[in-house]
């Protein structure tokens, strides 16, 4: 019994401290965040001047991401509808980031646009270097026959086939204002 009401004061103890502590951290004046971009360097990439950011929320990093995707575009000849689509579609994919992981839906996806290792796609090195992704993700949207006239989603969705049709639409405003600032 003893044993059990040390053991109770103990727990109680332990407890308020942790509440105390956390009472006074919310209480604590709050550092000054560092502003969005802050550590970025303007950079250029493929002939482009890529700003710190944020532009549509991202910086420069993934930034410099949608400028390889223009540049992949620029080579396919794909125009600024089919550049912005592929932008659009790395956003809702990896939010211009190079993933090396993969997600539940597909946990062998890499890369900017999340490209699967099912052969359709190249090597793991194809899917980890951006210009190769993108490359081959225009080259399967130019294969499409009317893609010019699909709606953004659409064409993205023709290509990456995932669950939801639809899913890339919430990515194009933000796709148009990232290519427009690479000047797309």
């Amino acid at each position: 019994m003893r044993k059990a009401v040390i053991a109770l004061l103990v727990a109680t103890l332990v407890v308020a401290g942790g509440l105390f502590a956390a009472t006074r951290l919310t209480i604590e004046p709050a550092t000054s965040a560092p502003p969005p971009c802050a550590d970025a360097t303007a950079s250029t990439v493929a002939g482009r001047a890529v700003p710190k950011g944020p532009v549509a929320g991202f910086c420069e990093p993934e930034l410099a991401m949608a400028a390889t995707i223009l540049a992949a575009a620029r080579d396919q000849g794909v125009g600024p509808y089919g550049e912005t689509i592929g932008v659009m579609t790395a956003i809702g994919e990896s939010g211009l980031r190079n993933l090396d992981y993969g997600d539940a839906a597909g946990p062998d996806s890499r890369g900017l646009f999340q490209q699967r290792d099912n052969g359709a796609w190249g090597t793991l090195a194809d899917r980890m270097d951006p210009y190769t992704a993108a490359t081959n993700f225009f080259r399967k949207l130019v294969r499409l026959l009317g893609w010019q006239s699909m709606t953004p989603t659409e064409a993205a969705h023709a290509v990456q086939v995932n669950a939801d049709p639809g899913y890339y639409a919430q990515y194009w405003g933000s796709a148009q204002a990232v290519v427009a600032a690479l000047g797309g």
